[in-house]
């Protein structure tokens, strides 16, 4: 698997839920263990590489915790703005993972992805402040709105990880030419 399909696949996961008995049948924990296994396939250099995997990891860390529905609902019950806080780590890591990712096709010269990159970066980080607006501010009229953002952000992240795994700056295999065998005797 390319290192960005295994990201995106990894977010995929995260994204959707499947509940059964207030369960995730599609435990996120297993999501970022394939997040940082695309992460970790990454070619070098990639800026803040250290960076993203320790987000991601502390984003597995937090998604072990909230898998248990009980924890979910003391989180949310106790105040809601505590949800945003447990997603710090995901907006963080999808934040420094699309502008590394812009640097490393700036300096490939693929300058389309870079600006896309950029773009949803920018958006994550607009949407991920939001909640200060809902939470801090008390402009509850936008707390759905900082939702369906958060979710179309996320899955502007994951359809542009798939659209751009096949680049060479993005870890996809290069074709080599064959090299020739002796036959055995």
């Amino acid at each position: 698997m390319k290192p960005l399909q295994s990201v995106g696949m990894g977010l995929v996961i995260v994204v959707l839920t499947a509940k059964f008995n207030g369960y995730d049948a599609l435990p996120d924990p297993l999501g970022w263990l394939l997040v940082l296994a695309g992460v970790h396939a990454l070619p070098e250099p990639l800026a803040q590489r250290g960076t993203l995997l320790t987000l991601a990891g502390l984003a597995g860390a937090v998604s072990v915790a909230v898998w248990i529905p009980s924890v979910t609902d003391a989180l949310y019950d106790a105040d809601p703005s505590l949800g945003w806080a447990a997603n710090l780590p995901q907006i963080g890591f999808t934040a420094v993972l699309c502008h590394a990712l812009a640097v490393l096709a700036t300096e490939a010269g693929d300058q389309r992805p870079a600006r896309w990159l950029r773009v949803n970066r920018t958006f994550v980080i607009a949407v991920g402040l939001l909640p200060i607006l809902v939470f801090g501010a008390g402009v509850e009229s936008l707390e759905v709105t900082s939702y369906v953002l958060a979710g179309a952000s996320v899955l502007m992240l994951i359809w542009l990880l798939f659209s751009y795994a096949s680049r060479p700056w993005a870890g996809a295999p290069t074709a080599e030419a064959p090299t020739e065998r002796p036959l055995a005797s």
